[in-house]
């Protein structure tokens, strides 16, 4: 006897979790091209914030092919519900790269194209 496989039904709208992104520009003295550090940064400045409990309902999403090395700017994805504790974490950022800088926020929106063309290509 063969076994059909079930398929998982889709979520629903109303259950899927509702996302801004946020644009974030780095000002420091020198530019800081590997992501990896960016990112290195503010999972360390949310982790040690919020928590690994409040991280985790954040909804944190780093979008390393939207970070613009030359404008250090570049965009995150997070919860509506988060997007001002995200901010706190962002404005809580001392070093990258093991130098000063400052991580600040620029804009959110809800819909990654918008976001892109207000913020990061102006």
């Amino acid at each position: 006897m063969k076994t059909a496989r079930k398929r998982l039904k889709p979520l629903l709208p109303s259950l899927k979790e509702k996302k801004r992104y946020l644009a974030f520009e780095i000002v420091s003295e020198s530019k800081i091209k590997e992501f990896s550090e960016v990112s290195r940064a503010i999972w360390n400045s949310s982790l040690s914030f919020y928590g690994t409990k409040g991280v985790a309902t954040m909804g944190i999403q780093l979008l390393p092919e939207k970070y613009q090395a030359t404008r250090q700017r570049g965009l995150i994805r997070v919860s509506h519900k988060s997007l001002d504790a995200m901010r706190a974490c962002l404005a809580l950022v001392t070093q990258v790269e093991n130098q000063p800088a400052i991580i600040r926020s620029i804009g959110a929106s809800g819909i990654i194209a918008k976001a892109e063309k207000k913020y990061l290509e102006v």
